[in-house]
């Protein structure tokens, strides 16, 4: 351990939690969209929403954001990581 403690993840909704995969994946809104069954204007408003919530301004970030969040999720909780 560092000596303190990480910031809790911010909580994101099963959609957002979607559109922030596809957009770790590398995928344009558009693709986003057809993947999820849901419009590119919707995308769009998730993406806006996430990037509050995770404190970035750009994709790129949100994407690094998310493999950051991955990495505490996945190797933070059951303390094998």
């Amino acid at each position: 351990m560092n000596g303190h403690q990480d910031p809790e993840p911010p909580r994101l909704t099963p959609a957002q939690r979607r559109v922030l995969a596809g957009v770790n994946s590398g995928l344009l809104n558009k693709q986003i969209a057809y993947d999820l069954g849901i419009s590119e204007a919707t995308v769009k408003s998730h993406m806006t929403a996430l990037m509050r919530k995770l404190k970035v301004r750009n994709r790129t970030q949100a994407a690094m954001a998310a493999r950051r969040m991955t990495l505490v999720v996945s190797h933070g909780l059951d303390g094998h990581g």
